[in-house]
């Protein structure tokens, strides 16, 4: 993680939050991160900031033990707060009027979490709704998302005195966790998928009186996780904190008696020898010893805006190569139909555009990657297709 931390690279709150729950990293690091985060409240949040966004740079500065009602820098000065609730009334109003929030319930419960911690008003209202939807879903919530409504509705259970509330949101957070635990029994300690094994693993260790006397076998979930390399340091950001037996419900309560907020250090005995680099290089091998091609099959797909189309084309790419290479190819030999435009991402590299079409947060359209019938669970920049692969572009709905 604090190798992606550079001075030219867009800030990552995930990763200064986890770093502070941590302890025992860099200072320089921290505060090369946390400058970075405060000019980009100060220039984009009075803009216009997705409220999850937002949500996740209040814990990132409140594990800073900053105050994010008076954000500084730049010359300027914003109160986070009074736009993350701002933004929190707009998704609910949102939820009340179409059914579905502006964003998506993930963020509602960055949301509630943040502003629970801060003491803020407006969480419990956020909370009771994502309490409603984990009980009655209209359509089955993703792991990541039940886990960080778990952590929101914990933090509102422990503030609310109201009996009726507090009931249930008791009840949503025993139907998740207890549906995690057995998830975890059924699929020999894989929770979801690999990068959502970092929050169900906090949601866990945040709730067991929730899930009481039912007990969490965390060893093995610690042993899917040690056995897979992580590259993407916001999938580190969201396990580390779990690994050392903490939650983002800490943000609020690390010691700010340093500078850092960080309230311990660790030990670099304790953190193991055989981690593998985040940033493995590469290393130039001989002609003889150099990847085969192999041949992937990749299709775009659009039957849901405007004029349907669907494409495919096969293209040779050395083994090991990743699918945004296969896309490259494909581009590159047939630009009119394959060209593609991409962003960079917390979690990585996401395509935003193919043939001209892309994805829009307003209309919640997104380009959906699939082998077969299976959603891919890494990113173009991360997934290597084996041979005779075939991967699908599909312009779908969320």
């Amino acid at each position: 993680m604090e190798g992606s931390v550079l001075e030219d690279a867009s800030p990552n709150p995930s990763v200064l939050l986890a770093l502070n729950l941590a302890g025992g990293s860099s200072r320089d690091v921290q505060k090369l991160l946390l400058q970075q985060l405060k000019e980009e409240a100060v220039k984009r949040a009075p803009k216009g900031m997705a409220s999850g966004e937002v949500a996740l740079l209040v814990l990132a500065l409140l594990s800073s033990c900053q105050d994010p009602q008076q954000v500084q820098a730049l010359g300027m000065s914003v109160d986070l707060l009074g736009i993350l609730q701002q933004a929190t009334d707009g998704e609910l109003a949102s939820m009340e009027v179409e059914g579905v929030p502006r964003t998506t319930l993930y963020s509602i419960g960055l949301d509630a979490l943040s502003l629970c911690l801060t003491g803020v008003g407006g969480y419990q209202e956020a909370s009771v709704e994502l309490a409603r939807e984990l009980l009655s879903p209209s359509s089955p919530l993703s792991v990541d998302t039940r886990a960080m409504a778990v952590l929101a509705l914990v933090c509102t259970h422990g503030r609310t005195e109201l009996q009726d509330e507090r009931d249930l949101l008791r009840e949503a957070v025993s139907v998740v966790t207890n549906a995690f635990l057995d998830e975890q029994e059924q699929s020999g300690g894989l929770i979801g998928n690999i990068y959502s094994m970092g929050l169900a693993m906090q949601a866990l260790q945040s709730a067991g009186m929730f899930y009481a006397p039912r007990q969490w076998d965390c060893s093995q979930a610690l042993s899917v996780v040690s056995k897979h390399h992580f590259q993407l340091p916001t999938a580190i950001a969201q396990l580390l904190p779990a690994l050392l037996g903490r939650t983002y419900l800490d943000a609020g309560s690390l010691d700010c008696s340093s500078s850092t907020g960080a309230s311990r250090s660790i030990p670099a005995a304790s953190m193991g020898t055989t981690a593998p680099a985040l940033h493995p290089r590469r290393r130039s091998m001989p002609a003889s010893l150099a990847a085969q091609p192999i041949t992937v099959q990749f299709s775009i797909i659009n039957r849901l805006q405007g004029k349907p189309f669907s494409f495919s084309i096969t293209v040779s790419v050395p083994d090991g190569s990743t699918l945004l290479e296969v896309m490259e190819v494909a581009a590159k030999e047939n630009p009119e139909v394959y060209s593609f435009q991409t962003e960079q991402m917390s979690w990585g590299i996401m395509v935003v555009s193919i043939h001209g079409l892309a994805g829009s947060a307003e209309d919640r359209t997104y380009w959906c990657f699939l082998s077969g019938s299976d959603a891919l669970q890494e990113g173009v920049g991360l997934y290597k297709p084996h041979n005779g692969e075939h991967i699908q572009a599909v312009f779908s709905t969320y």
